[in-house]
Formats: C-alpha cells, sequence, structure tokens
C-alpha cells in the first residue's frame, strides 16, 4: 500500500480480552480453560480466540497499515448484571488487564477503561481513578442489565466527571433484551443498531449531549439505526411531542457534534451517517476480530473515492486523537 489514504491513523473499535490467569482466580463467576484457550464468563463460552491475543492484532494491524487503535474489552465481558463490590472487582480486573497489555505496545495500542454503566456509582468512582491516572479515554456500553436508561439521573455525577476532563467514551451495545431477536443472529444484525438508537435518543431528548458538552461521544456501526430515524426526532422536536423539550438544541444540531465509527457496510449508508452527524466526526473503527467488522478495510471500503477514505482513515482520526490526548 502507498499514499497517505492508505495508511489508517486510528482504530477507535478493537477488541481485546486481558487474561491475567492469577488474577482471574480471585473473579467470581469467570474461568480461564488455558487448555482450550477459552473464557467462561458466567456460564457462557467465549471462543473468539483472537481477543486473547494481543499480537494477532498487532500483526492485523501491520497488515492493514493500522498506525495505532484504542482497545476496548468485548461485549461478552460486560457481565452488565453485577453490581457494588463485584462490578467493582471485575472492572478493574479487565481496565488493569487492558491497560497493561497496551503497555506492552506503547506505540501501537492505548487501552479505553471500561465503564460499567449497569452500577452509576461504580462507573463514575471508576472514571474518576482513571482520569486521575491521566486517561481520558473510555469504553462502555450503549445499553445497560440494571434497568437504567442513558438519560436517568443516576448518571449525572458519571457525566460531570467525564465533562470536567474533557473526555473520550466509545459506546458499544451489548445485549438486546428482544425476545424477538433470538433467531437469524438478529440480536447482532437488528438488535446492535437498535441498542445503539436508543443510547443515542436518550442522551438527547434527556438533554445529557448538551448540558455535558465537553464530552466527547462516539458510537459504534455508524450510530447504528439513528442516521434513518434523525427526520423522525427532528419532526418529533418540531411539532413539540409528548416529553421533548423545544427549549434545547434540536436533534438535528446536536447529532452534528456526535462521533462514530465508520462499520455501516454500505456506501450509501455511511453517507447517510456523514450527512447526520457531520463528515468530520466519521472515524475508522473495525470491530476486531468480529467478522461483523472491518476485518480487511482496503477491500471492504475500496468503493469510496479518495478523498472519503482519506477524511475517514486519516484526516478525521488524526484530529480526533489530538482533540483527546491526555
Amino acid at each position: 500500500m502507498s499514499g497517505k489514504s492508505q495508511r489508517i491513523a486510528l482504530d477507535v473499535h478493537a477488541h481485546l480480552a486481558p487474561i491475567v490467569p492469577e488474577k482471574l482466580a480471585a473473579i467470581d463467576g469467570v474461568t480461564w480453560h488455558a487448555d482450550k484457550n477459552i473464557l467462561l464468563v458466567d456460564g457462557h463460552a467465549v471462543g473468539m480466540k483472537p481477543l486473547f491475543d494481543p499480537p494477532a492484532l498487532v500483526a492485523w494491524m501491520d497488515r492493514n497499515a493500522v498506525a495505532k487503535a484504542w482497545v476496548s474489552i468485548p461485549p461478552p465481558l460486560y457481565r452488565g448484571h453485577l453490581q457494588g463490590d463485584a462490578a467493582r472487582a471485575w472492572t478493574t480486573y479487565a481496565n488493569n488487564g487492558l491497560a497493561g497489555i497496551a503497555s506492552e505496545y506503547p506505540d501501537r495500542l492505548a487501552p479505553l477503561p471500561h465503564l460499567p454503566l449497569q452500577a452509576p456509582d461504580v462507573a463514575a468512582a471508576t472514571a474518576k481513578e482513571w482520569i486521575a491516572r491521566g486517561h481520558r479515554r473510555f469504553g462502555a456500553p450503549s445499553s445497560s442489565d440494571g434497568g437504567q436508561v442513558l438519560s436517568d439521573e443516576a448518571y449525572e455525577p458519571l457525566w460531570r466527571v467525564l465533562d470536567e476532563a474533557g473526555a473520550f467514551v466509545f459506546f458499544h451495545p451489548g445485549e438486546c433484551a428482544d425476545g424477538r431477536l433470538t433467531a437469524f443472529y438478529l440480536s447482532n444484525l437488528l438488535g446492535n443498531p437498535y441498542e445503539t438508537a436508543m443510547a443515542i435518543a436518550h442522551l438527547t431528548f434527556g438533554g445529557v449531549f448538551e448540558h455535558f458538552a465537553r464530552i466527547r461521544f462516539c458510537f459504534a456501526h455508524s450510530g447504528g439505526v439513528l442516521p434513518m430515524v434523525a427526520g423522525r426526532f427532528e419532526r418529533g422536536f418540531d411539532t413539540a411531542r409528548p416529553g421533548v423539550d423545544t427549549k434545547r438544541l434540536s436533534p438535528k444540531k446536536i447529532f452534528r457534534n456526535v462521533c462514530v465509527d465508520c462499520i455501516a457496510h454500505d456506501a450509501e449508508s455511511l453517507a447517510l451517517a456523514e450527512q447526520t452527524f457531520g463528515e468530520g466526526n466519521v472515524v475508522f473503527g473495525s470491530d476486531w476480530p468480529f467478522p461483523m467488522g472491518l476485518i480487511e478495510p482496503h477491500a471492504q471500503m475500496a468503493d469510496l473515492d479518495e478523498p472519503r477514505r482519506k477524511r475517514i482513515f486519516c484526516d478525521n482520526p488524526d484530529r480526533l486523537a489530538k482533540e483527546t490526548e491526555a
């Protein structure tokens, strides 16, 4: 590959599952089976083996000219049912594990410490701790098993801590609770983009985007189905639908300050995301190592013209990295 447009400056959406056997031994509900290279999490086997192999991620980055990746834990490790000390212990393990991996590749990998949103108090304490340690970038689920929605007042201490630091938060969907999605892999194909749009909706109409404008919010999968319903949200605002506060900025104005990755798998859908969030707010994400991601980014995005590839691969990620430096 040659030319600046073929370089990918930053991948904001890559996953690793940290494995520290002696630390895992003290964590309830999680067991590492070294002989099978499988992590058993709350009775479910996580068998995507590249998740446990940081050198495999770096080798993939080398093959695809990806300069740097921001790494978060994958959804099977969210463990959204945990509360209190259990949530704190697991989050500490996961975040220290990510930081340990990144320290081995300081020029290539950077951690996105996980915020356990099902436990807002633990999430706020986690953010405060890692900000004190010099971190301003985080990962979080865009849905919560704890019953809260992101417009709940319980999250205000978290948003306040993140806002004061001018933090970046990458939101990734977990499991969608709709039982109709169990067939045809719909929990991923439809549930993931639905959950992302739900998160953006609550942050929009709940005033979080507007009140905590220094947080750099970023969402997986090109904002999910949100670009398709952005006009409907705007119509609801314009006609003062019940519960919609028309004294706030309109949804379409708010969306222009939201960041998303480029995983749309369709040039027209990606164009709609660029139209909704702004061309400067769409950055490269791969979802490595999952097959629903951009595992062959240059081939999968070859139908984009040169200026769009350069913008998504280089210019926007470079600017985002500079904006969110510690």
